[in-house]
């Protein structure tokens, strides 16, 4: 009794557990009536779990048109639960992956902002080195008064070259610094998606996004064929538990009455009784377990 009470609870705690995990991976899908989903997913789970015991109940008795649509019908709902549950460990990954890739995107743009900046540097050096090596030139030629005043008029140039290779400077340092930042949290957030990549590693020697993401696909699918059609089976299970003691216990209490010559009409109990002797000697064969054994056999 205490096994089949202790069966019928789990069941119904992973049912509930998996109700719970459907009907948040349906509304998750069907986002525009989430009222509805909740309260069909409900009333579906209660009716599956209903149809599945009374199916088993009165499989001899009912008509096999009647028995043939609970099983369709009950095989069709846990494909609905294990489509919402997949639904709602699917975005739980989702939310889980998403932040890692939103970050990897931010560090690239950070990294193509860096090298266009420095892109523009390099201009930047290099026309202060053409115009060094154009001073250079002049005064290899002898030219010196010339390569004065062509050095009064590419001051103004060189000091605005210069100030602005040291702004760009300035903004690599931010983006370098920005860039750092993302890698930390970046880091951050691969520790949580950590341990699939160990578990992909089990199939795939070297992991990379999409293996990674067949793999969580096949955990998923691990999961939902154990999940809602173990609740149905302990269900089942559960029935078998409690219609076996109440089987025992109707036979524990049955007596069977005696009658021989005996002036008192002695009531024996046939739990603990196989020969019954009177007063007088007389032998008296109580056919007990041949009667229990037909009484076994009864519904």
């Amino acid at each position: 009794m205490f096994f089949g009470l202790l069966t019928l609870l789990v069941a119904l705690a992973i049912s509930t557990v998996a109700a719970y995990y459907s009907i948040v991976g349906l509304m998750a899908i069907f986002a525009g009536a989430k009222l509805a989903i909740a309260i069909m997913g409900v009333v579906l789970e209660i009716g599956k779990l209903v149809v599945a015991s009374w199916t088993f109940q009165n499989w001899k008795t009912s008509p096999v048109t009647i028995r043939s649509y609970f099983i369709v019908s009950v095989v069709v709902l846990m494909f609905i639960t294990s489509l919402g549950i997949f639904g709602f460990l699917a975005r739980a990954h989702i939310e889980q992956s998403s932040p890692t890739t939103l970050l990897k995107e931010r560090i690239e743009r950070v990294d193509l902002k860096i090298g266009q900046r420095q892109t523009q540097i390099n201009r930047y050096q290099g026309r202060l080195d053409t115009l060094d090596q154009a001073l250079q030139r002049y005064i290899e030629l002898g030219a010196i008064s010339k390569g004065l005043r062509k050095i009064g008029e590419m001051d103004n140039e060189t000091s605005l070259l210069k100030i602005k290779i040291e702004e760009l400077e300035n903004e690599i340092d931010g983006l370098a610094d920005n860039k750092y930042e993302l890698k930390n949290q970046l880091n951050l957030a691969m520790v949580e998606v950590g341990p699939i990549r160990y578990v992909a590693s089990m199939i795939y020697d070297e992991v990379n996004e999409t293996q990674l993401e067949e793999a969580v696909r096949w955990i998923i699918i691990l999961l939902i064929f154990v999940f809602d059609p173990l609740a149905v089976m302990l269900v089942i299970a559960a029935n078998i538990s409690l219609r076996d003691y109440r089987k025992e216990r109707k036979m524990a209490t049955r007596t069977i009455t005696v009658m021989p010559d005996l002036s008192d009409k002695t009531v024996i109990d046939s739990d603990n009784v196989e020969e019954y002797s009177d007063d007088d000697g007389n032998d008296f064969k109580i056919l007990t377990w041949d009667i229990f054994k037909k009484l076994k056999g009864k519904k």
